[in-house]
């Protein structure tokens, strides 16, 4: 059976006075358009170049476009059914760039599409199938944002999104609706006049609006800095970082603009879910407010009137915002872009960050202990130094070096290594790796750092490192590179993950071993399997494990610590976990700053992973570790037993390696 399906009708004949009515409004509605949206250009055009910024390779820049643009892969992932509802109205108006183009030439007589035609009618049905989905979804975005109204959109009620939407939905009706009449008569051109009107009205609304996301986003997506959260590199002795809009970069301003207002960053910041100050939408908004008042040449201080200084300061630099965003923005650059402004003119004062700076200005650690103490605890554990012939350097850092949760794992993690065999080393001296004041904003103390380590690493022929903190593995990796080449560095998660066949727990009379600790030498008796029988047990305990966000979103490495918890249990899963994971709340120097303002961001996070019911929570991150103790600390006996994955892994070690 044939199935005929109707034809899309079009005007047959225009008079003089339509055409002349068209071009008129034509030509006005792209005047309107390029008033606004010529100065937002302008805008962005003299702003500030961005120092160290390359185009090639272009490669991956393409391959993230075709991703994140034309599939609208993270627009979906992230919400899956308002995600689709938005890819059909961007997929309908690429589909539609045609038959506009079409519609406009229609009217003065040099349409390119034969709706009778082969070509015509295959691609005005193609369309259509779009219309319908566009519809539907523009539809269905409009209840969810004035009746279900999530409130990650804001209190406030948008007419403007309101308006666009009805215009999209006229747009798409009239187009299907042009199916079902003839191409002469009234009717046709009723339909062809409505079309047009809501095309010409819909041009120069975008660009005042929050829909310029149309235009730029692609554009802000594309010209990405080329890796998550890359923190750029000032331009010169007379750069301080984000102070005035002067120090605004192209940039910047580009991804002030392309935002949509979506409150996808909101809604999974730490921040603003436990009732601090910070929002990151808001924080790029204020900054779009600025441009917009004052410009890129203002020399008027970002901070104050348009952004909150201490809402800058209370970004755990967790990423979660920027790995959300469907447009492209980087928000943990810019708000240490912000910190940087004022951390190197002296504007934030802050006793706990003077105390840090200060601490590391005159020591070798974050948490300003003598240095003496981690040799102390080296000779104890009897840990092997460096001398250039081993494979690894293991690099200790503040947290393992100093803080007795983190030299737990380092001891735990070191009889991992001896039980491979692996041949590695600690250095004798080892400074901060500059992370904390990295992310705080103070470039000169985290220059000095970054280049006394870089000196001792060339000087003892390192080659590779291996360290327990994915904060130095970012930092080595990424960060030092503006001041030399470091070695190749990994986690220990990833580490131990490659030897998991080889850990597999053996059976000793039922038990493994307990973790030795600081206090207890690598070196004597194994400990009696009564000791602790709940850190003890080989059977299938359930382990919850919280993704550390320096390993997950900073490092996308997710498989491999839970292999390694999974030599010790079954490995259940937080509500939020793999990329969605939320924060514990010690980043970008967060865990040096004394107390929150707000719940405790760890406290939420502890409260999560407990109610998974988990006999054990498992971390890889010793400042995760820290912060989620003490929250667990008020849940008394019956908080569940905290530990580092190197911790469970060497619990199944055999009695032999004990000695």
């Amino acid at each position: 059976m044939i199935v005929f399906l109707p034809t899309f009708a079009e005007p047959q004949h225009f008079s003089l006075a339509e055409k002349l009515l068209f071009a008129g409004l034509v030509l006005a509605s792209g005047y309107a358009f390029w008033r606004r949206f010529g100065v937002v250009v302008g805008k962005i055009l003299k702003s500030k170049k961005d120092a160290n910024f390359h185009l090639f390779p272009i490669g991956k820049r393409v391959r993230d476009f075709v991703w994140e643009v034309v599939f609208q892969a993270k627009v979906i992932r992230e919400r899956p059914a308002a995600g689709l509802a938005h890819a059909f109205v961007f997929w309908a108006f690429c589909a539609f760039a045609l038959v506009t183009l079409n519609h406009c030439a229609d009217a003065l007589g040099i349409a390119f599409l034969d709706p009778a035609g082969l070509t015509g009618r295959f691609y005005f049905w193609f369309a259509a199938v779009f219309a319908v989905a566009c519809a539907a979804g523009i539809l269905g975005l409009f209840v969810r944002r004035f009746f279900i109204r999530p409130k990650w959109l804001g209190e406030k009620l948008s007419w403007e999104s309101g308006f666009i939407a009805l215009l999209i939905f006229v747009l798409m009706a009239t187009y299907l609706a042009s199916f079902f009449v003839a191409d002469t008569g009234a009717s046709i051109k009723i339909l062809w006049w409505l079309h047009t009107l809501a095309l010409l009205t819909f041009l120069p609304v975008i660009p005042h609006t929050k829909h310029l996301h149309l235009l730029l986003s692609p554009v802000t997506v594309f010209l990405s800095r080329g890796s998550f959260s890359q923190i750029p590199p000032l331009s010169g002795d007379e750069d301080f970082g984000l102070v005035a809009g002067t120090d605004l970069t192209q940039l910047v301003s580009l991804q002030a603009y392309s935002c949509v207002e979506c409150g996808r960053c909101t809604e999974h910041c730490p921040a603003a879910n436990t009732g601090k100050l910070l929002n990151p939408k808001e924080i790029v908004l204020g900054l779009r407010a600025y441009l917009n008042d004052l410009g890129p040449t203002s020399d008027q201080p970002l901070l104050g009137k348009y952004n909150s200084q201490n809402a800058v300061f209370q970004c755990t630099t967790c990423g979660a915002c920027e790995f959300q965003c469907p447009v492209g923005i980087e928000h943990v650059p810019i708000l240490i872009g912000l910190r940087r402004g004022a951390v190197n003119t002296g504007a934030w004062e802050d006793d706990h960050g003077s105390k840090l700076f200060l601490a590391l200005e005159r020591g070798s650690n974050a948490l300003g202990i003598n240095p003496a103490e981690r040799e102390k605890f080296i000779e104890k554990q009897k840990l092997p130094l460096f001398d250039g012939t081993q494979e690894y350097c293991l690099w200790l850092g503040c947290m393992g070096g100093y803080d007795p949760k983190g030299r737990e794992i380092v001891a735990d993690f070191a009889r991992i290594m001896n039980f491979l065999g692996t041949s590695y080393g600690v250095l004798r001296k080892e400074k901060c790796t500059g992370d904390p004041v990295r992310r705080l904003g103070n470039d000169l103390l985290f220059q000095q750092l970054a280049e006394a380590n870089l000196e001792a690493l060339a000087q003892n022929k390192v080659k590779k490192i291996v360290t327990i903190c994915p904060h130095c593995v970012r930092t080595i990796q990424e960060d030092w590179k503006e001041y030399g080449t470091p070695p190749e560095v990994e986690h220990h998660s990833e580490f131990i993950a490659r030897f998991a066949e080889k850990l597999t727990p053996q059976p000793t009379e039922g038990y493994g071993l307990q973790p030795v600790h600081p206090d207890q030498p690598t070196s004597g008796e194994a400990l009696a399997p009564e000791a602790n029988s709940s850190q003890q047990k080989s059977g299938k305990e359930e382990i919850v494990f919280h993704d550390p966000c320096y390993l997950g979103r900073y490092r996308n490495v997710y498989d491999e610590p839970r292999a390694v918890a999974a030599l010790a249990g079954t490995v259940v899963e937080a509500p939020r976990n793999h990329e969605r994971s939320f924060c514990c709340g010690a980043g970008g120097g967060l865990s040096f700053l004394g107390e929150e303002t707000g719940e405790r961001v760890s406290h939420v996070r502890a409260a999560e992973l407990v109610a998974t019911g988990a006999k054990t929570i498992a971390t890889a991150c010793p400042f995760c570790n820290t912060m989620l103790r003490d929250a667990l600390a008020t849940n008394g006996e019956a908080a569940p037993q905290l530990l580092d994955i190197a911790q469970l892994a060497a619990r199944g070690l055999p009695e032999r390696d004990a000695s």
